[in-house]
């Protein structure tokens, strides 16, 4: 038995501070393997939940503005505008 707590002593904390390290290193590789924003014309302008499974996203690509539903079983194009030059968002006012 006292083997046994020996064992959880060291090894418990061992595991986790190799989850906490791999957790560390992905965050930092994250930025390495991503699409830089500059190489293509796409970026993503906003993101809003409706739901747990269906989001509404603006995709900037080429100089237009693309409205797309995502969920589980894929994209869904709503509509489409020319790009704002001014970059904010206006409420109406």
């Amino acid at each position: 038995m006292l083997w046994y707590l020996a064992k959880l002593v060291v090894l418990l904390p061992l595991i986790g501070l190799l989850a906490w390290g791999s957790l560390r290193l992905a965050k930092r590789l994250e930025g390495r393997f991503a699409i830089g924003e500059g190489t293509s014309g796409l970026r993503i302008v906003e993101t809003r939940m409706l739901s747990p499974t269906l989001r509404l996203a603006v995709i900037a690509f080429h100089d237009r503005e693309i409205l797309v539903a995502t969920s589980k079983q894929g994209l869904v194009r709503l509509g489409e505008a020319p790009a704002r030059t001014d970059g904010g968002d206006h409420d109406g006012d």
